[in-house]
């Protein structure tokens, strides 16, 4: 069990320390990261989501509407548990409430998941951790945009329901939203690829784990960090307790033993970056958000290990 823990693991936290190293000394600009999320977001993820589906059998992609169901009611639960705490408890500011929110709610499937889930399960684990993304994208992301929206000068002449069909349309439109949906298509209508299209996407795509690695852990280099109440609280309710519920609503769905340690690795995954970068284009960069992303990942070094022994013995 070691060295499957230190296979899936260290090539990980060795991406993200080779960002995080990277952004605090100096070596890359680790405040102007757009471009470097532009080329994982727009190119290198897109390729491979959708080669993942893409040569998914069509049986097996039917077979998940289950797990997207528990992924998707995941991912809103604590979204909106963390919206309704955060404001009432502690008063924050909208803007910052919502880049807390996406924060935790959204694992960080992009940089981790990938890498993770193959080293753990194997390529057969690859379709659902794209639909981990995909859902996150069309869902919880766009909510976010869209409060976010609302409360600049432009976004208060807007009524919420125009903000949020706004947000989903520009989500719609981004290629880490449409290439999964056509990677279903093709799946389903099973098209074949001649091999040097294959290929091509096959380049691009593996440059998404290692890339987008990098990208957290410079993202993170440039967070201020501050331990206190909040953000323990905010990562015991994105490393155990998100991945608890999932655990449960796995359960009740009657997930497969197969598809529940999937969709409970993903959940586990420490928080994402999407909403310490979207903040960013909102002048909101809420301190117990970027502290939270800072701890989650400091103790899902342990978090992490612990789901993968108790995933492993799960009947």
């Amino acid at each position: 069990m070691i060295s499957i823990l230190a296979f899936a693991l260290i090539p990980v936290f060795f991406g993200l320390l080779l960002g995080y190293f990277a952004g605090r000394r100096g070596f890359v600009d680790n405040r102007d990261v757009h471009s470097l999320v532009r080329f994982v977001m727009n190119f290198a993820l897109p390729c491979s989501l959708f080669l993942a589906i893409a040569h998914t059998d069509p049986r097996m992609l039917q077979s998940e509407s289950r797990l997207v169901a528990v992924l998707g009611l995941v991912y809103l639960i604590l979204f909106f548990g963390t919206l309704l705490a955060d404001r009432r408890i502690f008063g924050s500011g909208t803007a910052d409430n919502a880049v807390l929110a996406l924060t935790l709610s959204f694992p960080n499937v992009t940089a981790v998941g990938i890498p993770l889930l193959d080293a753990v399960y194997g390529p057969t684990a690859a379709a659902a951790t794209a639909m981990g993304i995909a859902i996150g994208a069309v869902t919880i992301s766009p909510i976010t945009l869209a409060i976010l929206e609302h409360g600049t000068p432009t976004g208060h002449a807007k009524s919420q329901a125009a903000a949020v069909r706004g947000s989903l349309w520009k989500a719609v439109k981004r290629p880490v939203v449409w290439a999964p949906l056509l990677g279903v298509l093709a799946a389903l209508i099973k098209l074949h690829l001649p091999d040097y299209v294959n290929r091509s996407l096959t380049v691009m795509g593996n440059a998404t784990a290692g890339a987008a690695l990098f990208l957290t852990g410079l993202i993170v280099s440039a967070q201020p960090f501050r331990l206190d109440g909040r953000v323990i609280a905010a990562m015991m309710a994105k490393n155990l307790m998100q991945p608890a519920l999932c655990l449960g609503l796995a359960w009740l769905i009657g997930l497969s033993a197969v598809e529940t340690r999937y969709a409970v690795l993903i959940v586990a995954i420490p928080c994402g970056f999407f909403g310490l970068v979207f903040g960013k284009g909102f002048n909101s960069s809420p301190l117990t958000a970027s502290s939270s992303l800072i701890f989650s990942y400091a103790a899902g070094i342990v978090t992490l290990a612990g789901w993968i022994v108790f995933l492993g013995r799960l009947g």
